[in-house]
């Protein structure tokens, strides 16, 4: 039998339930639904910016061919998001118009700017590898559409990782100039990424894990990332910027110097390196392109 009370609705997606889009769901689990899922559709679609200036300054045919590769990608990603959050009962022009005008958030790392090549490796090993972590954890969302479109996105996730990987490698196994590049643009990523999975709320305070819209501590994630990727960092003989990063041999548990959660709050909120910079070219982009919408949605009318 349907959940018809918010108690009745809880206790169904704890218990590993989903939730379709015409199934009644509380106010509060939607309204928080359409903010988590909104927020990841911004993030893939200004994701995209900080690669996108690489594309004409890639060093190969093959290196420009992928990156605009996982550009379109990242887009198509966007598109996919906003559908859910369009079928939830916020159109996808007004998830726009918020994101344009600030009033809405995307994630961390979309605020800083790529000054190297080098920068490019780093984003697609290890900002998206941070990603995939909390993406694959979307996988069992209790509100099925999401946790659906989140297969797809996965796996071309997995795709960007190996890319970002095969440009490091290159880089750390060339001249000694182009593994600077990588460790330079590591010294610089490093605090963002380790913002990347938010505060460390326990998980029975997070509202977001009560819905099961995610079902992951943010501290978990954390930890996951560092222990999948920290060793890698060290195989390639690169350095991580934190000299209290340790593991502890017996608790398995990673320890690290603690986040500027302040400075994550003051990026989120639209005060990040190039946060203006991006918005702006978004708001002109969409400025330039509104009569290709005006003619679509006329012939469609």
């Amino acid at each position: 039998m349907a959940p018809r009370t918010e108690q009745e609705f809880k206790k169904h997606v704890q218990a590993g339930g989903q939730v379709e889009t015409n199934d009644w769901m509380p106010d509060e689990y939607r309204a928080k639904l359409i903010k988590f899922i909104e927020m990841h559709g911004n993030s893939e679609l200004m994701g995209v910016l900080p690669e996108r200036e690489w594309i004409l300054r890639a060093p190969t045919l093959q290196r420009k061919l992928a990156l605009t590769a996982k550009v379109q990608d990242e887009v198509g990603h966007a598109q996919l998001i906003y559908r859910v959050v369009e079928d939830l009962g916020k159109p996808r022009e007004q998830s726009l118009e918020d994101l344009i005008a600030g009033k809405s958030k995307f994630h961390n790392v979309f605020h800083y700017p790529t000054k190297t090549w080098g920068d490019v490796g780093v984003i697609a090993w290890l900002v998206d590898a941070a990603a995939i972590i909390s993406q694959k954890a979307l996988l069992k969302c209790s509100y099925a559409p999401y946790a659906r479109i989140m297969k797809k996105i996965c796996w071309e996730e997995s795709f960007h990782i190996l890319h970002g990987r095969d440009v490091v490698l290159a880089l750390v196994t060339g001249t000694e100039e182009q593994r600077e590049l990588v460790q330079e643009a590591l010294d610089r990523w490093w605090a963002p990424l380790m913002m990347f999975h938010g505060n460390p709320i326990p998980a029975e305070d997070d509202p977001m894990v009560e819905w099961r819209i995610k079902s992951q501590a943010n501290e978990d994630a954390r930890q996951q990332f560092l222990d999948g990727y920290v060793p890698q960092i060290w195989e390639l003989g690169l350095t991580e910027p934190d000299p209290e990063l340790r593991k502890d041999e017996q608790t398995g548990v990673w320890h690290y110097t603690e986040p500027d959660y302040t400075e994550l709050k003051h990026v989120v909120t639209g005060h990040g390196p190039r946060t203006a910079e991006r918005l702006e070219l978004r708001r002109i982009s969409r400025e330039e392109t509104a009569w290709v919408r005006d003619v679509v949605l006329a012939d469609a009318a």
